[in-house]
């Protein structure tokens, strides 16, 4: 892996922070590069966090770390963390965020998925050896977040069907239940040069969390759209799409989409059930909660959103459940997915068991 450390790397405890990190990816074989390298694959960016400078990559396969500091009294409970930090991550342009606490004994990682959790140096290696070990799996993932739109939405399914109105009754119940996180409009946090440049690396509009599918036949289903307010889902090519497969070679989500609707993109998640319903035909429906629930297996490493390592992550552990069918599966410091033959059915086995709070780990 090549990395580099972004222009402007200067502040109190900078260059410690740097050499630490450099030794750190040394010992692991990896080289540093020009940040402007079409093939660094990684880069630190350090900002201050009352005027975050935003990096500006060259292309989506660049990963970001934003890097500050965190106040020797600041919080140390994840909404706290979440508060004091999410804005500066998204504001730089950044994949995720490490804060760093005077000592330089201990930080925080914060992710794009509203993950906070502290990494803290092991026994018989440094701080930055305990980042290394776990930013690298999630600098080398690989994003599955294009979308292909085929016009060719049969007639019948224009206005919906019992599938998508099983979605809307879902996002409802979720707005009643108080799970959707309140999203991140972009363009209030963003200016519009950059704002444009986050639309063209990546094709969204916005962040928000959770999403909903339902089986439509044996090879499709329908998905709540990128960034709706799924409280309020009504329109089909905008709010449901309907994914009728995964093109490997283009390494994108193939939509069914109307020809008389602009369509909005699918939920980033969309490849994590594509493999679950195509692996377990007994799955009619998945719900993504930012929740948790005791006593459920989770994956092992917090990959991003989108990630072809996160939905084969989810997809291992939901073959070594009882019931592939009727599970639970956690996402490490980010919430649960949840399969049923039904949205319904899925319902009835969550209420009153949910806990808000995602154990960070």
């Amino acid at each position: 892996m090549k990395y580099a450390f972004s222009a402007g790397w200067r502040g109190a405890g900078a260059d410690d922070v740097r050499a630490g990190l450099t030794q750190a990816l040394a010992r692991r074989g990896h080289r540093t590069a020009a940040a402007d390298d079409p093939q660094t694959t990684l880069v630190f960016h350090w900002v201050a966090p009352e005027a975050p400078r935003p990096f500006r990559r060259r292309g989506r396969g660049t990963y970001v770390v934003v890097v500050t500091r965190h106040p020797p009294s600041g919080p140390r409970d994840v909404e706290g963390v979440l508060r004091l930090h999410y804005a500066t991550m998204v504001r730089a342009l950044g994949n995720l965020l490490v804060a760093f606490e005077d000592g330089r004994r201990r930080a925080f990682v914060v992710t794009l998925e509203r993950g906070a959790y502290p990494v803290a140096a092991t026994g018989d290696g440094s701080l930055y050896e305990s980042l290394c070990d776990a930013i690298a799996p999630l600098a080398t993932s690989t994003l599955v977040i294009d979308n292909v739109f085929d016009p060719d939405l049969p007639a019948e399914l224009a206005r919906g069907d019992e599938g998508t109105r099983q979605l809307a009754w879902a996002g409802r119940r979720l707005a009643e239940l108080d799970l959707l996180p309140a999203p991140f409009p972009l363009s209030e946090m963003l200016s519009p040069r950059d704002l444009r440049h986050v639309q063209r690396l990546y094709r969204i509009g916005g962040l928000s969390y959770g999403n909903i599918s339902v089986r439509q036949s044996s090879s499709r289903f329908w998905m709540t759209g990128s960034g709706v307010d799924k409280g309020r889902l009504s329109l089909v090519g905008r709010d449901f799409l309907l994914v009728k497969g995964y093109d490997p070679k283009r390494n994108a989500i193939v939509l069914s989409v109307p020809r008389d609707v602009r369509p909005n993109r699918v939920s980033v998640d969309a490849i994590e059930h594509w493999m679950i319903y195509r692996e377990h035909p007994s799955v009619g429906a998945i719900l993504h909660v930012h929740a948790w629930m005791e006593g459920v297996r989770a994956t092992a490493v917090n990959y991003p959103c989108g990630s072809l390592e996160l939905a084969e992550s989810v997809a291992q552990v939901l073959r070594e459940e009882d019931d592939p069918g009727r599970a639970v599966v956690g996402l490490r410091n980010h919430g649960l997915t949840i399969t049923g033959p039904s949205l319904e059915d899925i319902f009835s086995r969550i209420e009153g068991r949910l806990l808000r709070q995602v154990p960070m780990t």
